[in-house]
């Protein structure tokens, strides 16, 4: 499976870098994510366990993801039911209160019957991924938590999907 996923968001790439990079916590915002522990985190990478559950779906994933604050950070797996497994995210400032957030993942399961059970619900998952953490940094941003100034709707939209085809306006891709 490959996914490719561009948006523009209404806010800074520090704060979305942030809000990616902290999987301590994805239990608050992201439904499938039963459980995240930090194992190792430093300037250059995070290494973190996830337990993913979704409908009585459950595996856990460790994952080991260099990083360079705010623009770059790739996701690496150590553990998991996955035979390939990569992805980046790569974060561009385009005001001091807007970014574009592109998204790129390449994965498939093992043939065991965890990596069959989990796949449909991954697929799912990593659909809606980049949408999670732009809606909730909407959210803190309603709430006062990041204390950047709303951007006009004309100056750079929250949520606006990108792509160098005319149509659709998803780069969302499989293959």
């Amino acid at each position: 499976m490959e996914l490719r996923k561009s948006v523009l968001v209404g806010h800074s790439a520090e704060h979305m870098f942030d809000l990616i990079e902290q999987a301590e916590h994805y239990p608050e915002f992201l439904p499938w994510c039963a459980a995240a522990t930090i194992v190792e985190r430093d300037d250059s990478v995070v290494v973190a366990d996830i337990e993913i559950d979704v409908h009585g779906v459950r595996f856990g994933i460790r994952t080991r993801n260099p990083k360079r604050r705010p623009g770059w950070m790739a996701i690496h797996l150590e553990r998991g039911p996955f035979r390939r497994f990569h992805g980046e995210w790569h974060l561009t400032p385009l005001t001091a209160e807007g970014c574009r957030i592109e998204f790129d993942l390449r994965y498939d399961f093992d043939h065991s019957v965890v990596g069959r059970l989990a796949a449909p619900v991954f697929d799912r998952i990593a659909n809606t991924l980049v949408d999670a953490y732009v809606a909730r940094a909407d959210r803190m941003h309603a709430a006062g938590v990041l204390a950047a100034a709303p951007v006009a709707v004309h100056e750079m939209p929250t949520a606006v999907e990108t792509s160098a085809e005319p149509a659709p306006t998803s780069t969302t891709s499989t293959n």
